[in-house]
């Protein structure tokens, strides 16, 4: 940043102050040839044809100079055939008299004519008053004073540029650093956390710093959930593992004679308990995907032809926004559709009715059956894993806690409720839409 803010202010100080210099070196030298103009034009209005056919002067010059020897400022009258008329100024040297110039327009050039004396020359080519002869007027006068203010107005320049420049890399630099000051102090907060001295940045920051600060307490925010939802999930399965090994280790032990039925029961309801919290790692795993995206009608048909083919005898009707999207990953769709709309084939008396609609950035999807229901003093223990109030048909208890720990993953709800049309259970699944 700072090598930024030198090059640009280099750049800009160079071309204004070349600029600037221009500028007031044109409107010295003008002011100086203004002057020479004066004198040309006092000289001619002087000027006139006497009795020998020379040129006269009908009184002096004001300027003194014109009569002091090599003082810097000369005249000289010139016309072919007559002899040259010159300043004393001139002492014995004379202005040569350029052979191109056939006009009567005022020229100004610069001349090298006397060693050692840079001139400015200014001329003009007059017809006067009783004299068909062309007479070329020339004044000249040193570029020493000229040249001396063209310095002196450069050297002004550079030094105030200088030092302008000087001023604005000094004020580039304490801005960016002291800018940047609140990013090492984010950096040194990051590593207290990192030592283990402090768990966020709490210090006070600048505006344009605290959104990133926000951002990255978020975060470590965010972090610290998921280490415990995995310590939670590791302790839940070890803790759901324990029972049905201390089971098996028990009828090996003993040499029980139904030990071949002990190990295939307890086996299934530990691949289930593996299975449950599985799908609850891999849905935190996806919960940060920004692309997360499932098609919901896509999904449903999906469940609706695998859970036909384990229940023919149902019958399975679908409505509803065949549109809608949902910001959760395919796969963890299906699996708690697939556990809905198998739980309502299963324990209902066989209709089966999903809906979906979509409000306020939530995708609902409603799952109807025609079965007993569900008491409403139940309806919270039922998503307790392992919970069962149809201990008839097969199953292990973990398929509403399944949906209700995935949907919450991914930041929706599952409520139970009472089904108005078909008079079973009502299952409402919100799900933040894609």
């Amino acid at each position: 940043m700072i090598g930024i803010a030198a090059l640009w202010i280099s750049v800009l100080l160079i071309g204004g102050g070349v600029a600037l210099d221009r500028v007031l070196s044109a409107a010295i030298t003008r002011n100086f040839d203004d002057g020479m103009n004066y004198v040309l034009t006092a000289m001619i209005a002087a000027s006139e044809i006497g009795p020998d056919g020379e040129v006269l002067f009908n009184r002096e010059l004001a300027d003194q100079r014109f009569l002091e020897p090599n003082s810097g400022l000369y005249y000289q009258i010139s016309a072919p055939g007559h002899e040259d008329w010159r300043s004393r100024s001139l002492w014995d040297r004379a202005l040569k008299a350029p052979a191109d110039h056939r006009d009567r327009q005022l020229h100004v050039y610069d001349s090298r004519q006397f060693p050692g004396e840079d001139l400015r020359i200014m001329e003009r080519t007059v017809i006067l008053p009783g004299s068909n002869t062309r007479w070329l007027f020339m004044v000249a006068q040193a570029r020493e004073g000229l040249d001396a203010q063209i310095r002196t107005l450069r050297s002004t320049l550079f030094k105030s540029f200088a030092l302008l420049a000087i001023g604005l890399f000094v004020l580039a630099s304490l801005q960016t650093f002291y800018g940047l000051r609140p990013l090492r102090k984010v950096r040194l907060a990051i590593a207290r956390m990192r030592r283990g001295e402090a768990s966020r940045v709490t210090e006070p920051m600048p505006a344009e710093v605290l959104p990133m600060v926000e951002e990255l307490n978020a975060l470590l925010s965010h972090n610290e959930r998921q280490a415990e939802e995995a310590r939670t999930h590791a302790g839940n399965l070890a803790h759901a593992l324990k029972t049905p090994l201390t089971v098996i280790m028990n009828a090996a032990t003993a040499q029980a004679p139904d030990l071949g039925e002990a190990v295939i029961r307890e086996a299934t309801t530990m691949r289930r308990q593996v299975d449950h919290h599985l799908a609850r790692a891999r849905a935190v795993g996806r919960r940060g995907a920004a692309q997360s995206r499932a098609e919901v009608w896509e999904s449903l048909t999906a469940v609706e032809r695998a859970v036909q083919r384990l229940y023919p005898d149902a019958r399975i009707d679908m409505d509803g926004d065949k549109a809608a999207a949902v910001r959760v990953e395919r796969q963890d769709l299906d699996e708690m559709l697939g556990n809905l709309i198998e739980n309502a084939a299963k324990y209902g008396g066989g209709s089966v009715f999903a809906t979906v609609g979509r409000a306020a950035g939530i995708v609902e999807i409603l799952v109807e059956d025609d079965g007993m229901g569900i008491p409403e003093a139940e309806r919270v223990r039922i998503f307790d894993r392992g919970v069962r109030l149809d201990s008839g048909k097969p199953g292990t208890g973990l398929g509403l806690a399944i949906v209700r720990d995935v949907a919450e993953i991914y930041g929706g709800t599952v409520t139970l409720e009472e089904s108005e049309d078909l008079g079973g259970l009502l299952v409402r699944l919100r799900l933040p839409t894609a």
